[in-house]
């Protein structure tokens, strides 16, 4: 597999991901636990969703979300935005799932999906982006949208694993539905990280509906 062209990247943000620290963010997670938190995530928020035939997820990395979805949605087509080179290798390796392995920055949708999802991923992306990346989100959903992030009332930044500048806490799922008037809010939900059977990074989800 060729690398990317790290000088064709847009912000140093890109760049961290693609490399050392994006392999790095790989190694620390994966597993069967993880795959099981993400089953009962997706579980409860799928559970608002009509027929779902189609997911595409922004910054899937090895596809542990994937992984759930495939157990809740086992005809559904999967699909995946990956930057980081050893992570598109065990996308890859997935069963049944389309990898666009690129910058969310230059991705380019030609179709809609079903439902159309980031975790963990609007937080590390440019502030500067922002817009960008949720005109792709909403021109790539057909009529869902899942944002599963850090929330925050008002725009953050916290250092992270001794980097700054890394991670962007805000209220991403207010800020599209601000943006694009015809979404509207079907349910949204925390996840402790003190769970005691299915924890998750204290994480926010939002589940945004055309």
């Amino acid at each position: 597999m060729e690398e990317m062209n790290v000088s064709a990247f847009q912000t140093p943000e890109e760049g961290f991901w693609a490399g050392a620290f994006g392999d790095e963010y790989m190694a620390r997670n994966q597993g069967n636990d993880a795959i099981a938190t993400n089953v009962a995530l997706f579980s409860n928020i799928l559970r608002q969703c009509r027929a779902v035939d189609s997911i595409l997820e922004f910054g899937a990395n090895i596809g542990m979300n994937l992984q759930a979805l495939r157990v809740l949605l086992p005809n559904a087509k999967l699909s995946a935005i990956e930057i980081n080179e050893k992570a598109v290798q065990q996308l890859r390796a997935l069963r049944d799932v389309e990898v666009f392995h690129q910058s969310i920055l230059s991705f380019c949708p030609d179709h809609t999906w079903e439902v159309v999802l980031t975790k963990g991923v609007l937080i590390h992306i440019n502030p500067d982006k922002l817009s960008h990346v949720y005109r792709l989100l909403y021109e790539s959903s057909h009529r869902y949208i899942c944002l599963a992030e850090y929330y925050n009332p008002s725009p953050v930044t916290v250092a992270y694993r001794g980097h700054e500048e890394k991670l962007f806490k805000r209220d991403f799922a207010g800020e599209m539905l601000d943006r694009y008037k015809d979404l509207s809010l079907v349910d949204y939900g925390f996840v402790y990280h003190r769970d005691r059977q299915f924890p998750q990074d204290d994480l926010t989800w939002f589940l945004l509906e055309k």
